[in-house]
């Protein structure tokens, strides 16, 4: 049965001037079409079948195969919504075709009707209006290519209001009133005739507009605006204001009216409903394909034979079972692994399975480990692998009586044949140089050059290592720390410590040479903190005397980090390197840099070399890193540009993090500083890992994202890799798969703990197939697949132009609704943009992706800022990329301060401010706290204890502790969400209408972008208008 989704009337005919630099014009596709592979060999869609009329498309969108769509359409499921998947500029898809649609909603959005030419308003397309969630949502119908245009009107073009009063989404929080847009109303071309979003390199034609189809009288050249991301736009043509090239001039439109922001699908709403659903519950593992609530939904686990979506998320959960299918609906397939994800305290940690000498039981051919997929056969003698198929023998001392059903007696006595999750002994065949390893090492290496030694900093770490070091991590029982640690000083020459407990003062032994580095001391280097206490901590007392009087402000870094890796391998031992640097390191050693910040780069098809690091010395050292097992973490203190993308590199290889402080300042940045050390510091990590992803026949893992080395196709190294860190897995078919056996996914992970045992850490899951394209679509995370998108356009802005990996975006994202409308959607006006259910919040998503600092390409933002961002998301699992995308605004003006729960997040948009509140927005790296104009007196003397706005101190980033309810519940909800991140987040406390509030509004992602970059509302409309290109 097909349900309608929204309606909400006029227009998107028109286009907010500038929008998000969209080019203006239908370009003709780019020389390569933009659905393949970055920088794979291109693949265009086929042409239509016959009889079928083709206009010419706008660039990159190209026409859809004749199999893709199918004309009888169906579309069930409740809602129909605007939905988006594309995968990413890879290879394209295997997806699965399937007759039972998923839900959807439809969004249609009745435009003052473009019915070619036709102006005026046109009637509602779809069945009358319906209640609430379920009214189709017009959009405005795009022009056909070569017709002529609707010139914009005079007036602005605005929003209209829903037809019906039951059109608006319900939403949290009271309607807000305003215009719907942020900003003044623009004016500016119609909507329906911009070119792609991305413009891409310049298509032919003036300003980038495609040329005319054939036999239209080709226009006198139009002068050229420089667009927002570098693309050209066309000016006007005389007479005619804003027109497009071949318009008829003077035609204005009708005055638009305005559209209800509620009435397109709502990221907090779907957040709530997950909620309300799964919210609290138990979710058990034993059903195959089966997809988890959302990450923003607390639930518990129970492990019953597929690994907790803690420490693997899909994209699909329902694998196409040909390729065939997947290149369709190019949604990409891709898992995202957090081998050593934190769990909460009521879920029980993974079991310890310990076979002996004998090691675990694998299969002889693929080297599976033994998991719940294993076939037992043969009375229990023999068992086929669920991965290749393989008959293996039981070894004599795993030998186990079958019961009726064909089980082994003791199957729910061992972990490794009833669980999803668990970690096996590893035997010293799994050791380097088969011996067991030493316990791990943190060495401290602190820059001790005139910026930091005069900006407080070296006392201020020195300070806090006293008190950190008693914290370091043990194994669980252990009564202390099994991790051993040094010191090491430096400037433009580095200074080791021998802090030995025999001794009563600590020594210091200086190293000059920087070209050969070597460690001048083994003993009394790497030392236990509990039985070297008194030394450390005199020697932590007196470093910053000592350098008290320096004057030097040049400093080295590769031979820092050299020293590092000399150390470990002088201690045969793995370990992490915690280094605080402030400045570019340019005195005369190996890996010196020179500054190469360029912004006149930005814009052009260079861009991307301010991405690219340095190569040479720090690329071989990563090398080295990796092969020893030394993970690095970079603290940054820069004042200027510091080049992160070369300096973060080894941190980004090695599964470290790179932490940045800009003019940083003790008493402003300080605590916000320490909380990220002593998180590091105190994570759970393994060492020197090493991880492979196996598949069952039909697909395999063909790509890695994350803070990883890889030395051949399989093999995903990692010299450190803790609760965090997430590394991507795209998955291609090499066959087709079997409905019935599903897909199998295990990913093996061996590391060392942080008390030196070497272990294995299996996690398996088992996913469907299916050749009806619905299930496909029904089983998306759309929070999984933007982590994909994110990271996949994060690397290859490395190697394309930003246009083209922006298009490529645009391009997959408007390939995947379509393939769902064509394949899976009930027929319906093509003025609809029908949206799959569990995709319907992925365009806000992928337009708040094409938002963020490394993808637009502004000279505003700073390049060290864009290096240190993109490094920054190729580590994240899940639920980072969903909370950076879409941050949380919390209203706290208004809250029970009785409640336990925290108040309800609204969507990120400036219209649900409001001028007499209080809000706080996060997004797991920043935190504001903004303060409306007309807050309430009483408000802001329980939260600052000063009697209004006024009074409030500039640049305060901590909220004073007052005996009031308001003051303390407002700080619990703060103190709540830096304990839950990841990494701390520094306060903000912003004034509406005060300069700093431009920071804040850069994180309103259902806005335009202040650096670029279209509204959520503008992009829905263009992603509207793509799918209607691709399906006619």
């Amino acid at each position: 049965m097909s349900q309608q989704g929204y309606v909400a009337a006029p227009p998107y005919s028109q286009a907010q001037p500038r929008m998000g630099g969209y080019q203006g014009g239908f370009g003709p596709g780019p020389a390569q079409p933009m659905n393949g592979h970055y920088g794979g060999p291109p693949q265009a869609f086929t042409a239509p079948p016959t009889g079928m009329m083709k206009p010419p498309v706008s660039s990159g969108a190209m026409p859809p195969p004749p199999s893709q769509f199918s004309p009888n359409m169906q579309h069930n499921g409740p809602q129909s919504y605007p939905a988006a998947s594309a995968a990413y500029g890879q290879p394209l898809y295997n997806s699965m075709a399937s007759q039972a649609p998923p839900p959807t909603q439809h969004l249609t959005n009745q435009m003052s009707a473009m019915n070619l030419g036709s102006y005026g308003q046109g009637p509602a397309r779809g069945p009358p209006p319906q209640p609430v969630a379920q009214q189709p949502f017009q959009m405005p119908h795009a022009p056909v290519m070569g017709q002529p245009q609707m010139p914009p009107g005079p007036q602005s073009p605005q929003m209209s209001p829903p037809q019906s009063p039951s059109a608006s989404m319900p939403m949290g929080g009271p309607p807000m009133a305003g215009p719907p847009m942020a900003g003044p109303p623009m004016a500016g071309p119609p909507m329906a005739g911009m070119g792609r979003p991305f413009p891409g390199p310049s298509p032919p034609g003036p300003g980038g507009f495609p040329q005319p189809s054939p036999g239209a009288a080709v226009p006198p050249g139009y002068p050229q605006q420089p667009g927002q991301f570098g693309g050209l736009i066309a000016g006007p043509q005389q007479g005619m204001p804003g027109a497009f090239p071949g318009a008829p001039g003077g035609l204005a439109g009708p005055p638009q009216k305005k559209l209800d922001p509620d009435s397109i699908p709502s990221t907090t709403q779907m957040i709530e409903d997950d909620r309300t659903k799964h919210g609290g519950q138990v979710y058990t593992t034993n059903i195959r394909g089966q997809v988890p609530p959302l990450v923003t939904t607390d639930f518990t686990v129970q492990d019953q034979g597929n690994a907790s979506p803690r420490y693997m998320r899909c994209t699909a959960y329902s694998l196409p079972t040909t390729a065939d299918l997947a290149k369709q609906c190019q949604v990409p397939l891709a898992t995202i692994i957090t081998p050593l994800a934190a769990l909460p305290k009521n879920e029980a940690p993974l079991y310890l399975v310990n076979h002996g000498e004998t090691g675990p039981i694998r299969c002889n051919r693929c080297k599976a480990y033994m998991c719940p997929y294993m076939q037992f056969t043969d009375g229990g003698r023999r068992y086929q692998c669920s991965f290749c198929n393989c008959v293996n023998e039981v070894p004599v001392f795993y030998f186990q009586h079958l019961d009726h059903m064909g089980r082994r007696v003791d199957f729910y006595e061992r972990p490794e044949l009833s669980l999803g999750s668990y970690e096996f002994v590893a035997t010293l065949d799994y050791c380097k140089n088969n011996k067991p390893p030493n316990p791990p090492a943190y060495i401290f290496m602190i820059d001790v050059s005139y910026n930091n030694v005069k900006s407080g900093l070296v006392k201020l770490i020195c300070e806090e290592l006293k008190t950190l070091l008693q914290n370091l991590p043990r194994e669980d029982g252990a009564d202390a720390s099994a991790i051993k640690v040094g010191f090491v000083t430096y400037n433009k020459i580095l200074h080791f410590y021998n802090v030995k407990s025999a001794l009563a003062q600590p020594q210091m032994m200086v190293v000059s040479d920087t070209a050969e580095m070597f460690v001048p001391l083994q003993d009394g280097f790497l030392v236990s903190y509990q039985e070297s206490r008194a030394v450390i901590s005199n020697l932590l007392d007196q470093i910053p005397d000592m350098f008290a009087d320096t004057g030097e402000s040049e400093t080295v870094f590769a031979p820092v980090i050299q020293a590092g890796i000399e150390a470990f391998k002088a201690a045969q031992c793995s370990g992490k390197l915690f280094i605080f640097h402030s400045s570019m390191p340019t005195a005369e050693a190996p890996g010196k840099l020179k500054n190469r910040d360029d912004k006149k780069l930005v814009g052009t098809d260079k861009e991307k070399t301010l991405f690219q690091p340095q190569k040479g010395v720090y690329e071989q050292l990563s090398k080295e890193c990796v092969a020893q097992g030394c993970c690095v973490d970079l603290f940054l203190f820069p004042s200027q540009y510091v080049d992160v993308a070369t300096m973060g590199d080894v941190p980004a290889r090695t599964g470290g993090s790179v932490y940045k402080y800009s003019n940083f300042q003790v008493d402003v940045d300080g605590e916000h500083f320490l909380r990220d050390l002593r998180k590091d510091v105190q994570k759970r990590v393994g060492f020197d890992a090493i991880m492979r992803v196996r598949t069952s026949t039909g697909f395999r893992a063909t790509d890695f994202f994350g803070a990883i080395h890889m030395n051949n196709t399989t093999d995903v190294e990692m010299a450190a890799v803790d609760c965090d860190k997430a590394v991507t897995v795209e998955l291609k078919h090499d066959d087709a798969l079997n409905e019935e056996a599903g897909a199998l996914l295990q990913c093996a992970l061996l590391y060392t703990t942080i008390g030196g045992q070497r272990r294995l850490r299996v996690h398996n899951l088992s996913l469907n197939c299916s050749s009806q394209l619905s299930e496909l679509y029904k089983s998306c995370e759309t929070d999984a697949l933007i982590n994909f998108f994110a990271k996949s356009a994060y690397r290859a802005i490395l190697n394309q132009p930003l246009k083209s990996v922006r298009e490529i975006l645009v391009n997959q994202t408007a390939h995947m609704l379509a393939c769902y409308r064509k394949n899976c959607a009930s027929p319906s006006a093509a003025s609809q943009l029908i949206l799959p259910d569990a995709m319907k919040v992925f365009p806000v998503y992928m337009n708040s992706l094409m938002k963020t600092g490394p993808l637009v390409g502004s000279t505003e933002l700073s390049t060290d800022d864009r290096a240190h961002q993109r490094l920054a998301v190729m580590a994240m699992g899940v639920e980072e990329t969903q909370l950076l995308l879409y941050p949380r605004l919390i209203p706290l003006h208004n809250m029970d301060v009785g409640a336990e729960a925290p108040p309800t997040p609204l969507r990120c948009s400036e219209e649900r401010l409001a001028d007499a509140g209080v809000f706080l927005l996060e997004n797991g790296h920043a935190m504001f706290l903004w303060l409306g104009q007309a807050s309430p007196p009483d408000l802001i003397q329980n939260l600052f204890n000063v009697p209004s706005l006024a009074h409030l101190q500039a640049h305060m980033s901590v909220l004073p502790v007052l005996d009031n309810p308001l003051s303390k519940k407002v700080r619990g909800v703060i103190g709540d969400l830096l304990e839950k991140r990841p990494g701390s987040m520094k306060l903000q406390i912003v004034r509406q209408k005060d300069k700093p509030e431009m920071l804040f509004r850069q994180f309103l992602v259902e806005d335009k972008g202040l650096h670029g970059g279209a509204s959520y509302m503008d992009f829905l409309c263009y992603i509207h208008r793509e799918v209607r290109q691709l399906l006619t």
